[in-house]
């Protein structure tokens, strides 16, 4: 006989929506208890009701998602959402096949989606890359193959995907701005450190907080742009050149990865005071930046929901035919001290 939601809710000692919403993704509901009827459904042999009649009914959705910069500790929120939402989505039908890529490169990612084309994706959620035969693919996908597409952490002009989840990386930009302006009084220099060009992620936050030092904190000067590739040794070398070489650094934003690197900096320079500094992310890393007094604020952007709300979009629309309700799913620009951790 089949395992019934009611027979769950009475073993795990909760209501039936609860159980409801912990098996289909739905409502608010903490993430250990989701966990815990998640695992107790499995052991009972739960297999959930496919709705309507026929081949297609019977058949299972899949959804792929591709990703970039995949070593980096960012990502390990950000897959924890996404590896969360494969575990809801299998009671509903659904498989998550998951594509990392290592870098941002337009050839790995065309790699990627093509391989995921080729094992019948019905939907597809990607951090993609900003460049002119990506956006092709993808509008080829959505248009001439009806794939529909959700772009999460960066996103892509030009296409007709069908939202976008994720932080608004100007609005931050902004913010840090706003952060570093404040704690320097609007005066000195700005270092700026990004990660990679082609990150159209870190181009945003970068334009957002020169747009804003330049409307609200007009006496502060930019001292550099430089790309990092996201690592450590380069984000050291660029804030240990630029100290010895520039006079009057009074702030610096690392907007990308490689956050370890300021210590080493600093460490080398022997610095009497350090200037104040905004990084992005709350990691384990950067939390350990944040409590030894390496830098003063962390900016957040909440990456296990991107991993975990686009998969869930897709499989609305594709097993109910439900739509998004906006284009744009912000996630919250979280300011985070050694205080608020």
């Amino acid at each position: 006989m089949a395992v019934t939601i009611k027979q769950i809710a009475e073993r795990a000692g909760v209501s039936r929506g609860t159980v409801d919403r912990a098996l289909n993704g739905r409502g608010r509901i903490a993430p250990q208890r989701a966990e815990q009827i998640l695992k107790l459904a499995a052991e009972m042999g739960y297999v959930p009701k496919t709705h309507g009649k026929g081949r297609a009914a019977r058949r299972r959705i899949r959804i792929g998602v591709v990703t970039q910069l995949a070593h980096s500790s960012f990502m390990l929120e950000v897959n924890r959402g996404i590896r969360r939402a494969a575990e809801e989505l299998r009671y509903r039908g659904g498989e998550v096949i998951l594509k990392e890529g290592p870098s941002v490169d337009e050839a790995e990612q065309l790699r990627a989606i093509e391989e995921l084309e080729a094992q019948g994706i019905g939907g597809l959620a990607i951090m993609p890359v900003e460049c002119e035969r990506v956006r092709k693919k993808l509008n080829d996908l959505i248009d001439a193959k009806g794939v529909p597409v959700v772009t999460f952490n960066s996103d892509i002009v030009g296409t007709n995907r069908l939202c976008f989840v994720g932080m608004d990386n100007r609005a931050s930009g902004r913010t840090a701005a706003g952060l570093l302006g404040l704690m320097t009084r609007g005066s000195g220099k700005v270092l700026i450190i990004t990660g990679y060009f082609s990150n159209h992620v870190d181009n945003q936050r970068v334009d957002g907080f020169i747009d804003e030092l330049k409307n609200s904190y007009p006496g502060m000067e930019i001292a550099g742009v430089h790309g990092s590739f996201d690592e450590t040794s380069e984000v050291a070398r660029i804030i240990e050149s630029t100290m010895i070489s520039t006079a009057g650094i009074s702030g610096i934003l690392v907007a990308s990865g490689g956050q370890a690197g300021i210590a080493k900096a600093f460490e080398k320079l022997k610095l009497d005071k350090r200037p104040y500094v905004v990084i992005y992310d709350q990691t384990p890393k950067n939390e350990k930046i944040l409590r030894e007094g390496t830098a003063d604020f962390l900016i957040d952007q909440n990456g296990y929901v991107q991993g975990y709300r686009p998969p869930h979009i897709l499989a609305d629309l594709l097993i109910r035919g439900q739509k998004p309700e906006q284009e744009y799913l912000f996630t919250e620009i979280r300011i985070k001290t050694k205080y608020n951790l």
